[in-house]
């Protein structure tokens, strides 16, 4: 049973959305249900995202500074299973999707209703996460239908998978429960590190 704050904190979460990156040859993606648009400016468009420490993506976008947040329909039932239940450390989750690669050099993935490709600007410790905000550079538009949302991801998951992704959601805050306790606001993101 989860915690009962927990539940309620759920509320707050937003579209499920494909983040991928490319750093130094080596690419990844990963699925976050922590995007928002992140600026008051149409002019200067930004959004963000909290990626956990112990994903690999995390790492390539802390390397590169660069990312693609692929705003996924509600069918892409797929896509979430690569790139949320299979680690990039085991193997390449993008071998087989169809892709090409993006104007900051990152994978944009096919069938998405958009991709937005960003630079990083600024990136947050966040203890167990590092919250990233990005310059939007580029848009696709891509094909329309109802948004992927966390609600009806919950809802609608089969429950195979519900039992796969319960697991590795225990796992992964009980390997994070200790990093969220430590929130270390001397720690400044360097800026990207290698190309993409």
């Amino acid at each position: 049973m989860r915690d009962p704050l927990y539940e309620l904190l759920r509320h707050l979460t937003s579209p499920v959305v494909a983040i991928t990156t490319s750093a130094a040859g080596r690419r990844n993606g990963m699925i976050a249900n922590s995007a928002q648009r992140a600026s008051l400016v149409p002019s200067v468009p930004r959004v963000s995202f909290y990626a956990s420490k112990i994903n690999y993506t995390h790492d390539l976008v802390y390397a590169s500074g660069l990312f693609a947040m692929h705003l996924l329909r509600a069918d892409q039932w797929e896509l979430i299973w690569r790139l949320g239940l299979e680690s990039g450390r085991d193997r390449d989750k993008l071998a087989g999707l169809e892709y090409r690669v993006g104007e900051t050099g990152c994978p944009v993935l096919a069938g998405a209703v958009a991709v937005f490709e960003c630079r990083v600007s600024n990136a947050m410790d966040a203890g167990a996460a590092t919250f990233f905000l990005g310059d939007v550079v580029a848009v696709t538009r891509g094909e329309p239908g109802p948004v992927m949302t966390s609600d009806y991801f919950r809802a609608h998951m089969p429950p195979d998978k519900r039992a796969i992704y319960d697991a590795k959601l225990d796992e992964a805050q009980r390997l994070l429960e200790a990093l969220a306790r430590r929130v270390d606001p001397a720690r400044v993101w360097p800026g990207p590190v290698v190309g993409p």
